[in-house]
């Protein structure tokens, strides 16, 4: 069974080779994987898995089309002396030529990825990887196949890169840091400033940020925080270089393809980071980024190898979310803090997104921002809505969409989009994180959110200009709060300077009548409450009235039948309409935050002045509630997926579309390849239509004033 494939707005005269074929994949057993090239069912096994990924990279990245490789292509080679049929893990051929020996240009050989110490990873050293440079060697042949000239070898871990030079004596082996596009050209020294970047496809760029980490942590002996900070160091150097060359100057974080591996080339790359790093730091000097003793302390080894994983890449072009999670693969092992703090699964945050809806107008604000997953996906959110306005969803944005998307996506963040944690290094870390995105660090401040307006803290005066709380008269300006405060008994809040400021709300002291089993408030307040109780109230002061509010919080708090979590509830309900509740499984948590806690997403919407007298005058009003419960959300408690199945056990396959620009000969075409796919089991995305189905019905809540004047009247 081969693959459906066809080409979008080609002149057919140039239309790349394809063929369109009605075959699918219905079925698919256990320990089987469904093969990117063919469509058809292939074993399970650790190296598949590595080809499985690189060949997705090739298309992606390379632009490289699935009919011009070929999987197991065997060829004659000179192995040890003597000639051989070897198989090539992945051939790749002259574009819309015949899969031949004569036609091959590029080998690819895939080997298992490794097993790792979970603490240390060590990258290999060339020298330490003579031998796959060998095998690549034998593969490329002698200079007899002049135009085979291409190899790579990975296990998903390494990658290593030959290119294979003709001479009049012969071939020349040549080490190189990658290869270039399909129809591209490698370039040296200054030209390499101006070779072509590429669009990062999402696994790849995740693994490329894992290298960069690991390289320092690994190979250099720094320590797991020193290797982060000097990755998003020169990450933030990467995308402020990349906005600097659209505005017409000169690229500096590049590297030519040798680069590398001399001592004068990583001078050469030394120089002109730290010159770029200087620059960074003074265009940022104000807004608290970065301190004045921030360096790149990185040996010249170091240094180039993660400039040479970086600057193929255009992170401008890059799709959205694949950013998102290439930034969360080393945000969320480096920055897991010890006060509560476990950062929100992208499973959860988008849920919440997806049902309170921000929209380009509205003011989002994550007041326990964390590494800033609420804001990321705020960002995200708005972009996918601009898609949608240009009706190019499944589309990779041109680079005149991603210019225009940025410009609004910057102008949002500046104007609408606030965070706050009172951890620094979160904070800076969430400014990188939304820099990634918009091109600006947006508005995110050093402070106690819940002893704000007061504290000590560096951004609460800027926080108290642009975000007050909406009370003592003031409106407010916040439409919606997303947040997962911290939780926890073992961490509660004693200092009365902040429990003061929650006694008219919160901080109370609940029983019951002993009679009538009503709750009355008793005479002693509490001396401390945890965190996640305050939040609420916090987060609800901080929405104007008609503002919306997401929150994670663990389940008891709304299902508890004790005095104090029923008294929250009664608080909550009183200044509140109730949106929706959903309950998640305790797998949500364990797998990406090592957390075993049950929690639930509470929506809520802020009740105007005149909503709550109405209330007092008339009573509670009943409207409808949305409740779910998840089940599933997609993997097991080790993170393993989970599929669909059959009643009769079969794993249910569905249709997708992976779409990608190829560029031949200088035009640039749209390439639509159709494959099958196991289907995730995950209840979340299905919870976010059911919900938008129960609002195209059931509208927000609210009181109609004018009914309950006309009815007092």
């Amino acid at each position: 069974m081969l693959a459906e494939s066809e080409d979008v707005d080609m002149p057919l005269s140039e239309s790349l080779a394809s063929e369109v074929m009605e075959s699918q994949v219905h079925h698919l057993d256990d320990g089987h994987v469904v093969d990117f090239l063919r469509n058809i069912p292939v074993r399970d096994t650790p190296k598949e898995q590595v080809r499985q990924r690189i060949m997705r990279v090739l298309f992606h990245e390379y632009q490289i089309t699935p009919e011009d490789m070929e999987a197991d292509f065997p060829i004659r080679a000179n192995v040890n002396g003597k000639a051989r049929t070897k198989k090539v893990d992945i051939a790749i051929f002259a574009p819309g030529q015949e899969h031949t020996a004569e036609n091959l240009r590029r080998v690819v050989t895939c080997k298992p990825e490794p097993k790792r110490a979970k603490n240390v990873v060590k990258l290999r050293t060339l020298d330490e990887a003579r031998s796959e440079m060998d095998e690549l060697q034998a593969l490329l042949g002698a200079e007899d196949q002049p135009e085979r000239n291409y190899g790579m070898w990975t296990d998903n871990v390494d990658f290593f890169f030959l290119q294979k030079v003709s001479t009049r004596f012969g071939a020349d082996y040549l080490v190189r840091h990658d290869w270039p596009l399909a129809d591209g050209t490698i370039g040296s020294g200054q030209a390499a400033s101006n070779t072509q970047l590429r669009r990062a496809e999402p696994e790849m760029l995740k693994i490329t940020f894992r290298r960069c980490h690991n390289y320092i942590h690994g190979n250099e002996g720094r320590s797991k925080d020193a290797a982060f900070w000097q990755v998003l160091y020169l990450l933030f150097a990467k995308m402020y270089d990349e906005r600097a060359a659209r505005q017409g100057r000169q690229r500096r974080f590049y590297v030519s393809m040798t680069e590398p591996y001399d001592d004068e080339g990583r001078a050469a790359i030394r120089e002109r980071i730290t010159d770029l790093f200087e620059d960074v730091k003074r265009q940022y000097a104000d807004s608290g980024l970065f301190k004045a003793n921030d360096e790149i302390s990185l040996s010249d080894r170091a240094l180039a190898f993660i400039v040479s994983e970086l600057a193929p890449y255009d992170l401008g072009l890059t799709d959205i979310d694949a950013k998102g999670l290439a930034y969360q693969e080393i945000v969320g092992t480096n920055l897991r803090g010890d006060k509560g703090q476990y950062f929100t699964p992208r499973g959860a945050v988008k849920l919440m997104i997806d049902i309170l809806d921000p929209q380009e107008d509205e003011t989002v604000l994550d007041p326990t921002c964390g590494t800033g997953g609420f804001l990321h996906a705020t960002l995200t959110h708005l972009h996918h809505r601009m898609q949608a306005e240009d009706e190019t969803l499944g589309l990779p944005d041109s680079p005149e969409q991603s210019e225009r998307y940025r410009d609004r996506l910057r102008k949002y963040a500046d104007e609408h989009l606030f965070g706050a944690d009172f951890d620094p290094d979160l904070v800076r870390a969430t400014a990188m994180n939304i820099m990634t995105l918009a091109g600006t660090p947006g508005n995110v401040y050093y402070m106690d959110s819940l002893g704000f307006p007061r504290g000590h803290l560096s951004g609460v005066a800027e926080a108290g200009k642009r975000i007050p709380l909406a009370r003592d008269g003031h409106p407010g300006v916040v439409d919606v709060v997303l947040t997962n405060p911290p939780f926890g008994a073992d961490i509660p809040i004693s200092d009365e300077s902040v429990l003061g400021d929650f006694r008219a709300g919160v901080a109370k002291s609940w029983s019951r009548d002993k009679r009538t089993g009503q709750l009355v408030e008793s005479a002693n307040a509490p001396t401390s409450m945890s965190p996640e109780q305050l939040f609420v109230q916090r987060a609800i002061e901080w929405l104007k009235p008609g503002g919306r509010l997401g929150i994670v919080l663990p389940n008891g708090i709304l299902s508890n039948p004790g005095p104090s979590d029923e008294g929250l509830r009664r608080f909550i309900l009183k200044e509140c309409y109730v949106l929706a509740s959903v309950e998640l499984p305790v797998e949500t948590f364990i797998v990406d935050a090592n957390v075993n806690i049950l929690t639930t997403l509470l929506f809520l919407k802020r009740k105007t002045t005149d909503e709550k007298i109405a209330e007092e005058l008339n009573g509670p009003v009943s409207y409808p509630i949305f409740m779910a419960v998840a089940e599933k959300v997609g993997f097991d408690r080790r993170g393993n997926d989970l599929y669909k199945r059959h009643p009769n056990g079969d794993i249910v396959m569905e249709t997708y579309e992976e779409t990608e620009y190829i560029t031949r000969k200088g035009v640039r075409h749209t390439k639509v390849i159709k494959r099958n796919r196991p289907e995730i089991d995950n209840d979340l995305p299905v919870i976010a239509e059911k919900y938008a189905d129960f609002r195209s019905v059931y509208p927000i809540p609210g009181i109609d004033l004018r009914a309950v004047r006309k009815a007092g009247a």
